[in-house]
């Protein structure tokens, strides 16, 4: 009778458990799906928006530079840049959504493998009394030797399936919050991406009162506005007394310093020199972040520096180059209305995180063990010695080299399409809410390749 009961009683529990497995993730599909259905649509309209004043923004570029040619970009331009942080604002929300449901079933799960914990404790304990079951009370009870064993059988068969089942709401629950956390890492590169769009609106939003500016010098007129272009255009002195902004806490070096160092990168990689300035002038624009943290620094109650991914590589890169990883300046999270997003940690003047630079700077697939042969940069460069975040041509370099390899090849096309994958990764790079960062970009490289062309022919 013991074995029986225990037999019906946990083939219900083995009942539970699948019911469990298969149930926990459909919680309110109804109202979830038709709410997603109605966000996706929305979604949808913008991008399509986006893609036609992106269309109409790449067919002006290809146009001769002219009075109605440059006004039609800036318009393109506010718009595209306002479609792309509605965008952003809408995939936000999404992955807010995304992660509460996660919460909700590890909750659930949680409750669920409590119970289940408690099942298998009683199961043990009624596990010993089996074992205690002596031959003389087999023989004793109303059972046979076969109906015994028969018994026996199927309760250890239920005992393991018990065992399998609550294995299977672990692995879930682990699947589950691993899950989340890739969401949440998703929720802060969108947030950080949607900031920095936000500060190129605000930059896009000044050309405006450039367009105002432009219309009222020249009333309209082509020719004024051929001239106003002409006499805009540095000299020589005025090019070799100009700043160029660096990132990592770099300040500002001369201009025809920064050309040097970009012509000695882009002849070692094959990059354009006005590509790999335009880079890292777009990047400095955003710069309030930058080099103000240090490793061990803590931002809305979590390291600056994301702990798995970058920080043993810093502390590896530390112990190569003899810095004091607790002192060396790094980038910091950005802050926005008190909200702390995405990591910081990055480094230098290609603000490159510690793991990006180890692809190139001898720790490759997050080694933590220095490869010489595996210095991308130092054999390019030609160094005698591993190559460093924090030295500028270094840097210079590492930008030149993930351009490069981001499928940088001289063209418009390529060059736009390198840039994007710098800013937003491949997956991203496709995205019409990015598309702004391609055409700024490239906007500043036509701008840089005459700078430096009249620098290096004067």
């Amino acid at each position: 009778m013991l074995l029986r009961f225990i037999h019906q009683g946990l083939w219900l529990v083995l009942v539970g458990v699948v019911l469990v497995v298969t149930g926990v993730l459909s919680v309110h599909a109804e109202t979830d799906t038709e709410r997603r259905e109605r966000i996706e649509k929305q979604l949808h309209q913008i991008e399509m928006q986006m893609i036609q004043s992106q269309r109409q923004l790449e067919a002006k570029q290809t146009e001769r530079q002219s009075l109605e040619r440059d006004l039609d970009i800036i318009d393109a331009e506010i718009e595209t840049a306002a479609l792309g942080v509605q965008a952003r604002e809408i995939a936000i929300a999404q992955l807010t959504e995304q992660i509460e449901d996660k919460e909700v079933t590890i909750s659930v799960l949680n409750e669920r493998l409590e119970k289940q914990r408690r099942s298998v404790a009683d199961l043990v304990r009624k596990t010993a009394e089996v074992d205690d079951f002596s031959m003389v009370e087999i023989l004793l009870s109303n059972q046979n030797l076969s109906e015994f064993m028969t018994d026996f059988e199927s309760f250890r068969s239920i005992n393991n399936s018990l065992a399998d089942s609550l294995q299977a709401l672990e692995q879930i629950k682990i699947d589950t919050e691993e899950q989340k956390e890739g969401l949440e890492e998703r929720q802060l590169t969108e947030a950080e991406l949607k900031a920095r769009q936000e500060a190129e609106q605000r930059a896009i939003e000044a050309r405006e009162r450039e367009k105002a500016q432009i219309l009222d010098v020249t009333r309209g007129e082509e020719e004024a506005y051929q001239d106003l272009l002409a006499s805009q255009q540095k000299t020589v002195s005025e090019l070799r007394a100009q700043l160029f902004e660096l990132l990592g806490g770099g300040g500002a070096i001369p201009f025809p310093q920064a050309v040097d160092l970009a012509v000695t990168a882009g002849g070692a990689v094959g990059v354009e020199p006005a590509l790999i300035l335009a880079i890292l002038e777009q990047e400095s624009a955003y710069g309030s972040n930058i080099g103000g943290c240090t490793m061990g620094d803590v931002r809305s109650g979590r390291d600056i520096m994301h702990p798995d991914r970058d920080k043993p590589v810093f502390l590896a890169i530390a112990a190569t180059l003899g810095f004091d990883p607790a002192t060396q300046p790094v980038s910091c999270p950005l802050i926005q209305n008190g909200t702390r997003i995405g990591w910081g940690g990055a480094m230098g003047a290609s603000q490159f995180i510690p793991s990006t630079w180890g692809i190139y700077g001898g720790f490759p697939n997050g080694s933590l063990q220095y490869v010489q042969s595996r210095d991308v940069i130092r054999q390019m460069l030609r160094l005698d010695r591993p190559s460093n975040p924090f030295v500028n041509q270094d840097a210079f370099t590492a930008t030149a080299l993930l351009l490069r390899d981001n499928g940088a090849d001289g063209s418009y096309g390529g060059d736009r399409l390198a840039a994007l994958r710098y800013y937003a990764g491949w997956g991203g790079a496709t995205r019409p809410e990015n598309q702004f960062y391609g055409n700024q970009v490239a906007e500043r490289k036509e701008r840089l390749k005459r700078e430096i062309s009249t620098l290096l022919g004067g």
